[in-house]
């Protein structure tokens, strides 16, 4: 197979901007993880007007797909963990071009994840736990069970994703089958919610209790990162905090996060004097 690839991404390799060309493999016949292809060829680039392009291929009885992804695009995605697959690709895949040992040193970066990386990643994925999990609440409340049955499958993703985090790890495309060993009583939650022979409603009043508890004992270190950053200086409009680069990323999720951490006690309001004596400004502030 290799061999017949060669001379696409040879050519790719000879140009400077590339960094490195990873070949996977399919490992099964059926292979979502390949996107169903036989094989995957990741091309890293510098940088590009397009920062991911796409290209198929077919040879003999085959297919194989081509994404060639700019250091950018592949940094967002780790941080963000949108594409899940790819840390399989860079973790499982083998490395046929590397420039100045640059696949090396990220791979190695995927094992090691650096704490400044982590706790970034957990406050993003603990800002989208709240979120779900505060809107499966309403609807378990306004006995929309179906709609909170959903998000709470949603949130005990976000909750299994954390987990992998604490043990300094990536998440995979299985990540269920990471978390059942990493942390037992999440998975057993996760089991229970989908396949116990109890009421739809009793099983998810069991989770709330739960899940109350597992995020509760979380709160602490989901919210590390973005104390930390608005520890920088005194009070923050929201405006500011959207604005701020590494809550950027933190999107939708970011003011229900914050009201979140008010009522954790991680925040405080500080009110100012508007033009008007019946309305006020609304400032933020970390607690010391």
């Amino acid at each position: 197979m290799e061999a017949l690839l060669r001379p696409i991404y040879q050519e790719r390799a000879s140009e400077p901007n590339t960094l490195g060309v990873i070949l996977v493999e399919k490992r099964a016949d059926f292979s979502p993880i390949t996107d169903m292809f036989d094989s995957i060829l990741l091309i890293l680039t510098k940088e590009s007007e397009v920062p991911v392009f796409t290209k198929h291929y077919t040879y003999e009885d085959k297919k194989t797909a081509l994404h060639i992804i700019t250091e950018k695009q592949l940094r967002k995605w780790l941080l963000l963990g949108t594409n899940p697959k790819l840390v399989d690709w860079l973790i499982n895949g083998r490395v046929v071009f590397d420039r100045n040992e640059y696949v090396e040193s990220l791979k190695q970066e995927l094992y090691v994840f650096p704490i400044n990386g982590r706790k970034a990643r957990m406050g993003i994925e603990f800002a989208k736990l709240t979120r779900r999990y505060l809107e499966g609440k309403l609807f378990f409340e306004q006995r929309n069970f179906l709609d909170a049955y959903n998000h709470m499958v949603d949130s005990l993703h976000h909750l299994a994703r954390l987990a992998v985090f604490e043990n300094g790890m990536h998440p995979e495309v299985m990540v269920w089958n990471q978390v059942k060993a990493l942390d037992p009583s999440i998975y057993k939650l996760y089991d229970e919610l989908i396949s116990s022979d109890e009421s739809l409603e009793k099983r998810l009043e069991l989770l709330f209790l739960a899940s109350d508890f597992l995020i509760h004992s979380r709160s602490k270190d989901g919210a590390q990162h973005i104390i930390e950053v608005l520890g920088s200086k005194e009070f923050w409009t929201i405006q500011e905090i959207h604005e701020q680069e590494e809550l950027k990323n933190y999107s939708v999720d970011l003011e229900v996060f914050i009201e979140f951490l008010i009522d954790k006690g991680y925040i405080s309001i500080e009110e100012q004097q508007t033009k008007s004596n019946a309305i006020m400004h609304r400032y933020y502030k970390v607690m010391m």
